[in-house]
């Protein structure tokens, strides 16, 4: 399904460097950068809340249409920093892109369905990268473990991608592991043999101190 962009009005910044961009942050305002072959970078600000609603709503492959000056640039989020103690948007870097142009993004990848009851699903990867229409980037991919037992794997090969997209990432690349779950049984026959373990220890322990002190009286009785 195509993406529908969200239009974000900017204003062109005339002034750079952290003097100009810590006004703008007291103003409500995030400095940013749009980066585009061929033309030169477009140093612009946003409105804060904006924004960051639009990160927080599409997350960091978010699609904007920048208005500035009555036109209007289409872009996706390139990179953002943010505050340490805040988490606020400091700035933020676009990249100027054209309907119909792909692009490669990495996109988190969830699993479906539900594997065999005695086993235990470990996600060993979160994303993988693809190439899709900048338009038609989902929010994530599924990977299926319907059914899937003990000693199963699945790999980026097996994520269900959209239609036109294209998988970057290595095809081999863990994404589930099915393995097993400990049951009660091992879990209280390991604590025991812990617990054994530590009294044996406390008692060879005990023993030592007390033939330590023994050899010490019967040294100071021979003095």
């Amino acid at each position: 399904m195509a993406i529908t962009p969200t239009v974000i009005k900017g204003e062109r910044r005339e002034e750079f460097g952290k003097g100009s961009a810590r006004r703008l942050r007291r103003d409500g305002k995030i400095p940013g950068v749009l980066y585009e072959k061929g033309i030169d970078n477009v140093h612009f600000a946003v409105d804060r809340i904006e924004m960051t609603a639009v990160v927080r709503n599409d997350g960091t492959n978010a699609i904007v249409e920048l208005e500035l000056d009555g036109e209007k640039l289409l872009a996706m989020v390139k990179h953002i920093d943010q505050n340490v103690l805040t988490l606020d948007i400091d700035h933020i870097d676009l990249f100027g892109i054209k309907r119909g142009e792909k692009v490669t993004v990495e996109v988190p990848v969830v699993t479906e369905g539900e594997a065999a009851p005695d086993a235990v699903v470990l996600q060993e990867a979160d994303v993988v990268e693809i190439e899709i229409d900048a338009l038609s980037i989902p929010d994530e991919l599924t990977v299926s473990i319907e059914g899937k037992e003990i000693g199963d794997a699945l790999y980026a090969s097996d994520v269900k991608l959209p239609e036109g997209a294209e998988l970057i990432s290595d095809p081999e690349t863990l994404i589930v592991n099915v393995t097993y779950q400990e049951v009660d049984e091992e879990l209280e026959a390991a604590a025991e043999e812990a617990e054994e373990g530590g009294a044996e220890a406390g008692a060879d322990a005990d023993a030592t101190v007390e033939i330590a002190d023994g050899g010490e009286g019967d040294e100071g009785e021979n003095q």
